[in-house]
């Protein structure tokens, strides 16, 4: 590991399945250091590797292709960006990306946790309902099926609000689809399902454990639809 810098942020830009070798390469004293930009929900993860407080950044930013400049989390609903960060580092995180030109909020506490449902909410969403239709682009998932989406958007959010103990502010769904338009290239896929949709899958499973109906029918009905999981599986 470098000596130098000895301090400073150090960005994290792996795919989720490679963040815990990346901690653990990481020195002990450098670990606070750590700036995670991953998508999906972190949370249990920083906590078993002991860093609860670490920098994490919801960044809402595309690169079409290689060569293009930056498409920035700016939208119709939320013209000053979306992009968000959280920790130790992030006004660092706010600063570089102010630099290039681009917007960053920094949240804390029940803010960042609200932003942060949000995100995982879209992802989640769009990439499920885009499956659904053969892997169209987010775009298409927009315009073209807005009401599946929206019927699973309120779903998803609805459920994250009682698993998190937040409340969304009103126009969540305005705001995910406005934010689809602005990277309305995009393909479609279910990815990284532990980290994202997986999550959601995990309440549904709670609850049936627990005898309650599964308060995310919608999501789990495209998931076995998908072949993801199979009717009755845990994970």
């Amino acid at each position: 590991f470098p000596a130098a810098p000895a301090s400073g942020p150090i960005y994290v830009t792996t795919r989720n399945d490679d963040l815990a070798g990346v901690v653990a390469a990481t020195p002990p004293e450098r670990r606070q250091d750590l700036v995670f930009l991953q998508n999906g929900m972190l949370g249990e993860f920083l906590e078993e590797q002991g860093l609860p407080d670490a920098t994490q950044v919801l960044l809402y930013l595309a690169v079409a292709k290689l060569g293009e400049p930056p498409i920035d989390g700016i939208t119709d609903t939320n013209p000053d960006g979306l992009t968000t960060a959280k920790g130790r580092w992030a006004e660092a995180f706010r600063a570089r990306l102010a630099g290039g030109g681009l917007t960053c909020h920094v949240k804390q506490g029940d803010e960042y946790t609200k932003a942060m449902l949000e995100k995982h909410v879209w992802i989640c969403a769009f990439m499920v309902t885009g499956a659904l239709h053969g892997g169209v682009t987010v775009g298409e998932v927009e315009s073209a099926h807005a009401s599946q989406l929206r019927a699973l958007v309120d779903e998803l959010c609805a459920a994250g609000e009682a698993a998190l103990g937040v409340r969304l502010e009103p126009g969540a769904f305005e705001r995910l689809a406005a934010y689809g338009r602005s990277v309305a290239h995009f393909p479609t896929a279910v990815k990284e399902f532990e980290w994202r949709n997986g999550w959601f899958h995990k309440i549904s499973q709670r609850a049936l454990a627990e005898g309650r109906p599964d308060p995310l029918p919608l999501h789990t009905a495209a998931l076995q639809e998908l072949g993801v999981v199979k009717e009755g599986a845990r994970v």
